[in-house]
């Protein structure tokens, strides 16, 4: 795992506990084997995030092994670029599967033994019946299903069926493999429910070799006992599906240390934000977003781009815990955890987002003097550099006004406020346009007041950042913002795209800091007074493009110190 600031200890939880215990117990031989299925049929998002960390991290913490697997038994949605995009999500938060790669499709043989097998116990028969009538036959919570004719099929008419869905006999739907339980059962997926369906689809890694494809309820299972996992680890609601992975390995015979577990856990959940593939892919297909890896997805690429260190959504999932009850998290919490994190790594610079000229009359035309400036006041080794001080400045618009409230400790009419590592500066005349907006200050400097304290002791109460109009370079800047206006998009029924905020994204034009239009793309700094920004990769050479990251406003954090104090 890559170094970072966060305390690498553990919190202890109920699946930790269980861990120990089977441990302890030697109830897998003293193995703990976990494993991440992700179905390549989307980008990874925040929520996966904790799932990664707490199968790596069971796994590390029991000199185990963690699997990547690839849940590949759904043609008709699944890519290699999702495939790819998914190992590179795992790499990047942290986490290393090395040889342990695998695909469920590279089990489709041995899966379809094991439905044989289940045929030929009597636990498995081949279904004819049509969608309408599944509906009808399947029964609801208050009533129970209705036995489908093809149940009563011997065990050799099964086969027979069964072999020839394989070969291709039927068209697709006509018949499905459904396993023989309970049609009775107040859990509904029990009631006999489907194993393999016939699908006429391209597979993105075994092109048309198979024409009949298994359930994932049923390949779930098969695929963890056939690489040895100990403790498969769902979110909540797999719970109800349990019951079937219990069956499957049971009807099968395996049998403790060699089959596995599953154990649920709640997932995480971020206010305004969608965790559905299908909601996300909806926003990338219908362009309400730049793609999977827009700065506003909570897709693991998108945070990538925007800024987001891998570090910070570890900690997250550190902060939220691992219980068995859903809640939602306050993304505040999120931004929290990115500020901690880049507090002490990013080095600041100045630049100004909405520039308002400044001209120090006092100051030489052609003057240039070099002002020295500290490079992260959290972090001494990082040292300082220089700043270029000229006649010309900009400074942001909404540190001046022409009638400031009580309380205004900004730039005014005649005000004085001190510029951040240079000098005191007050406001002698303001010059305006012909609709009288303000597009220019000419102001004095105090020569005396260099590194910003005043000889004679006077005190200002405001300080502003500015950047030098002449050795400043401009920038576009990316100003994101949460993409829906609610905590809970879609909740009560409600469209969520109605919900979407449109100010999510504003584009601005403003003046770095020369040094920052030489940066590599994904380097995060800190405007100082604005937030974190990080470089996209739109950025070209004389053409530098910054995503804000995230801003400097900090509730959650003033709401966790607030409660440290007892206030």
């Amino acid at each position: 795992m890559a170094e970072t600031t966060e305390n690498n200890a553990a919190p202890l939880d109920f699946i930790r506990e269980m861990v120990a215990a089977d441990m302890k117990s030697g109830k897998y031989n003293g193995k703990v084997v976990t494993r991440f299925p992700p179905e390549p049929n989307g980008y990874l998002h925040i929520g996966h995030a904790k799932a990664i960390c707490l199968d790596f991290g069971i796994a590390a913490e029991n000199n185990g092994v963690c699997h990547l697997r690839f849940d590949d038994t759904n043609p008709t949605k699944e890519d290699t670029e999702y495939e790819e995009s998914i190992q590179n999500d795992v790499r990047w938060l942290g986490f290393d599967f090395g040889k342990h790669l695998y695909y469920a499709s590279d089990y489709f043989e041995r899966m379809y033994e094991c439905a044989v097998e289940l045929i030929k116990r009597g636990k498995a028969y081949v279904c004819d019946l049509s969608a309408e009538e599944w509906d009808e036959y399947r029964g609801d919570l208050a009533n129970p299903g209705k036995e489908s004719p093809g149940r009563k099929r011997s065990v050799e008419e099964n086969l027979d069926l069964f072999a020839r869905m394989r070969a291709g006999e039927f068209e697709d739907g006509a018949k499905v493999l459904r396993a023989r339980i309970d049609m009775a059962s107040p859990n509904i997926n029990m009631r006999d429910p489907v194993i393999y369906r016939i699908r006429r689809a391209h597979h993105f890694r075994h092109g048309d070799k198979w024409c009949i494809y298994p359930m994932y309820d049923y390949a779930h299972p098969l695929e963890d006992a056939f690489e040895g996992v100990t403790h498969s680890l769902c979110t909540l609601e797999f719970e109800i599906h349990r019951p079937l992975y219990d069956w499957v390995l049971d009807s099968l015979g395996y049998k403790f240390p060699d089959r596995p577990q599953q154990t649920e856990f709640s997932r995480l959940n971020l206010t305004y934000t969608v965790m559905s593939k299908r909601k996300l892919l909806q926003l990338v297909k219908e362009n309400h977003v730049h793609g999977w890896d827009d700065p506003r997805m909570p897709t693991l690429s998108g945070m990538r781009r925007r800024g987001i260190p891998a570090s910070a959504i570890r900690r997250l999932c550190k902060m939220v815990g691992v219980t068995k009850f859903d809640g939602l998290t306050d993304v505040a919490v999120l931004e929290y955890c990115v500020r901690e994190e880049l507090n002490s790594s990013a080095p600041r610079f100045l630049a100004v987002l909405d520039p308002l000229k400044v001209t120090i009359t006092n100051f030489p035309e052609e003057g240039v003097e070099p002002l020295d400036a500290v490079n992260n006041p959290e972090d001494p080794a990082a040292g300082c550099r220089k700043l270029a001080f000229t006649r010309e400045l900009y400074i942001e618009k909404s540190d001046f006004m022409m009638e400031p409230p009580k309380g205004y400790f900004r730039l005014a009419p005649g005000k004085e406020v001190r510029l951040r590592y240079g000098y005191f500066i007050k406001c002698e005349e303001v010059v305006t346009d012909a609709a009288g907006n303000v597009i220019e200050l000419k102001c004095s400097f105090d020569p005396a007041t260099r590194g910003g304290s005043a000889p004679d002791g006077r005190k200002v109460k405001g300080t502003i950042h500015w950047v030098s109009a002449s050795e400043s370079v401009p920038a576009e800047v990316r100003l994101y913002d949460r993409l829906f206006s609610v905590e809970q998009p879609g909740a009560d029924g409600v469209d969520f795209l109605t919900q979407l905020n449109a100010d999510s994204l504003k584009v601005v034009t403003g003046r770095l800091e020369p040094e920052l239009a030489k940066l590599a793309s994904g380097s995060t700094v800190q405007f100082e007074r604005l937030g974190y920004f990080t470089v996209d990769p739109d950025s070209a050479p004389g053409k530098p493009v910054f995503n804000r990251t995230v801003t400097l406003k900090d509730s959650w954090g003033n709401k966790l110190n607030a409660a440290k104090n007892g206030k």
